[in-house]
């Protein structure tokens, strides 16, 4: 019997040494974004991005003292880089530092994608799917018109789709008499669209347990088919009083920034839909830990993506790898509704839709290019989110 001999793997003769790395907080549309570049002795750059909106000079501050770190050391040990990072502190992690890690992860798989001559998907398993689904929105501004808004993407072709309270006052909230209007018009959408469309909404955190729970039992049985955040997520056993309360399915974890984060809700079976935002979590290398924690307990990955191309396009090569994946978060111009400004002059290479799906990417590394000529043009402008309170004056959430 005669074996053959191996086949021979080229291997490049040398990895990739980081010798800088740059960020860019620039406004964009309407908000900043923060972009980052890491550079190699070879020639070859990455880009990444961070999530931490309104904070990004915190994160550019963390940045710094990842340079620190990063610079000389080989750009191809994405994993052992990313673990020096989170322990380089005795604090480990937090939402500044993993936002800071994330972008740099992102940039590292761009890096080696394009020295391998492989997509970035192919880095994290290969593919599973050959395009990633998406979900659309409407605008969270009035009741009355978010049916039309619906019933505009639907017609589009969007098969799940989102909506929001009623946010037209950016200085009040009052939670309880939002309650009774939002399930109607709940109701309405779901009266209009039918029962082939997949229905959710997102409260971003504004409801207490009790209140919560109260928008519930107004909703007939099959009009969501998911709750996204309806409360805060500090405490996963107030997520688990809510759980006992009704039966929605719920979908959480953007803000989350670590596989920890992710853990209770995973284990304890709370939750249906993983809201992972890979330029949160901590990147790519922990993303991809969250949706196979997340498959043991056949929850699904339905990503964050409200920021700009380089998440969206990190985000489409996570759902091309991971086999337990939903819906992309995609925003799009529909009536002038929750529209993500393209940026094309920044960002002349990027993922675009082929209707309401991502095609799997075909290109080498993230398949994104940035024109950093006019990201140094480009201005940060400092920004908070609506500082809402209630009527009394006293605090509530955006």
């Amino acid at each position: 019997m005669t074996l053959s001999s191996p086949a021979v793997i080229a291997t490049p003769t040398s990895h990739p040494r980081i010798t800088a790395i740059h960020p860019y907080a620039v406004w964009v549309g309407g908000r900043n974004q923060l972009i980052v570049k890491v550079e190699t002795d070879t020639g070859i750059y990455g880009w990444g991005e961070s999530g931490l909106s309104g904070r990004e000079k915190a994160v550019m501050g963390a940045l710094e003292h990842f340079a620190e770190i990063l610079v000389g050391e080989n750009a191809f040990e994405i994993g052992a880089l990313w673990q020096r990072l989170y322990r380089s502190q005795y604090f480990e992690g937090g939402r500044v530092l993993q936002a800071a890690i994330s972008a740099i992860d992102i940039a590292l798989h761009d890096i080696k994608g394009k020295a391998l001559g492989v997509p970035v998907y192919q880095l994290l398993g290969g593919k599973h799917r050959d395009h990633v689904p998406t979900f659309a929105s409407t605008a969270s501004t009035r009741f009355d018109t978010t049916l039309g808004q619906a019933q505009s993407l639907a017609d589009r072709g969007w098969t799940c789709i989102r909506i929001f309270p009623d946010l037209s006052d950016l200085s009040t909230f009052e939670p309880r008499d939002h309650i009774g209007p939002t399930a109607a018009m709940c109701r309405d959408v779901r009266a209009a669209l039918g029962e082939d469309i997949t229905l959710g909404i997102d409260w971003h955190h504004r409801l207490s347990v009790a209140e919560a729970a109260s928008f519930c039992q107004r909703l007939p049985s099959g009009t969501l088919d998911f709750l996204e955040e309806p409360i805060r997520d500090e405490t996963p056993e107030a997520y688990e009083a809510l759980r006992r309360m009704t039966n929605i399915p719920f979908a959480i974890g953007e803000e989350f920034s670590s596989k920890w984060d992710f853990r209770p809700y995973i284990e304890r079976d709370i939750h249906q839909f993983n809201r992972v935002d890979v330029c949160n979590v901590g990147g790519l290398t922990e993303a991809v830990k969250v949706a196979a924690m997340s498959e043991a307990h056949y929850v699904d990955v339905m990503p964050h993506n409200p920021l700009g191309p380089i998440c969206t396009a990190a985000s489409v090569h996570l759902g091309i790898a991971v086999p337990n994946f939903s819906w992309l978060e995609v925003r799009v111009e529909s009536d002038g509704i929750y529209a993500l400004d393209p940026a094309e002059d920044l960002f002349p290479v990027q993922q675009t839709l082929n209707g309401i799906v991502y095609d799997r990417p075909e290109g080498v590394g993230l398949g994104v290019e940035v024109n950093e000529d006019h990201a140094k043009e480009l201005s940060f402008k400092f920004w908070n989110a609506p500082m809402l309170r209630r009527r009394d004056g006293s605090v509530t959430n955006w």
